[in-house]
């Protein structure tokens, strides 16, 4: 059985609220942000015992942005926020980092390689991963295939893909893009659906806002699933559902209306 998790991202509510709910919906595991333990009462510590009552697992802690190929103007700050994160991590009890590619147009693209595979080397010292993730709006590493040609050549066994429904479909490309990909070297897989089509120039504004939960819009997200069941893929599978409505009601309501809407499409 595949860990089932929601982010975060999608409940309304203080941090235990969301905690609750998401266990309480029946999920496994959540995807943390830096603003959920920012918003907590206590610190990482605290928050791990929370967790741990629950219990509810992490499937990673996130997210470290704008990291890969950072100018020179905030190279050095930018590491300094990755070594803290890792840290963190590890306080928090995850195994796993998330950062996605670059996204500024300065990003240096042939210093990617080499600060991807200074974090992969910092994590692996911590008994950490690095679940790397190209987004529709990366400067460089835009989608998935990229993304898993960078850990190829990192050939690091702690450093993997994050499979994201939204940024494959929105980019207008298929669940072809899972090729080659082993399937221990996914370690997540995040859906989310979306009821009309999007130009580049507005698709942070309807990813960050407008997503919906998978079977209400027209994603082909069961070529992808149908994929991953036929590789015996084994790892996480969960929700990143950013939609500003679903965020303002109730989240243990909210909650179990995504644990439905992930079941309707992986039943596991």
């Amino acid at each position: 059985m595949n860990p089932l998790f929601l982010n975060t991202i999608l409940l309304g509510g203080s941090t235990a609220d969301k905690l609750v709910a998401c266990h309480g919906a029946g999920f496994d595991q959540i995807e943390l942000w830096q603003q959920d333990l920012a918003a907590a009462s206590g610190d990482a510590s605290a928050l791990k015992q929370q967790l741990d009552a629950l219990p509810l697992a992490l499937t990673d802690y996130q997210v470290l942005l704008d990291f890969d190929g950072a100018p020179d103007s905030i190279r050095a700050a930018k590491r300094a926020e990755a070594i803290t994160m890792l840290d963190t991590a590890v306080k928090l009890g995850a195994t796993t980092l998330l950062t996605p590619g670059c996204t500024r147009p300065d990003c240096v693209a042939e210093r990617i390689d080499e600060d991807m595979g200074w974090l992969a080397d910092e994590a692996a010292s911590r008994g950490l991963r690095i679940a790397y993730e190209g987004m529709a709006w990366s400067t460089v590493n835009f989608t998935l295939p990229a993304a898993w040609a960078l850990v190829q050549r990192l050939s690091r066994p702690n450093i993997g893909v994050v499979v994201d429904a939204f940024h494959i479909f929105v980019r207008g490309r298929d669940a072809s893009d899972l090729d080659g990909i082993p399937m221990d070297r996914i370690f997540l897989v995040q859906l989310s659906d979306l009821d009309h089509g999007v130009d580049l120039a507005h698709v942070i504004d309807t990813a960050r806002h407008h997503r919906l939960l998978p079977g209400q819009g027209h994603f082909p997200i069961s070529t992808i699933l149908t994929r991953l069941q036929r590789d015996h893929y084994e790892g996480p599978v969960g929700l990143e559902v950013f939609n500003d409505e679903l965020k303002a009601r109730e989240p243990h309501l909210v909650a179990r209306q995504a644990m439905a809407a992930l079941k309707s499409v992986w039943p596991g």
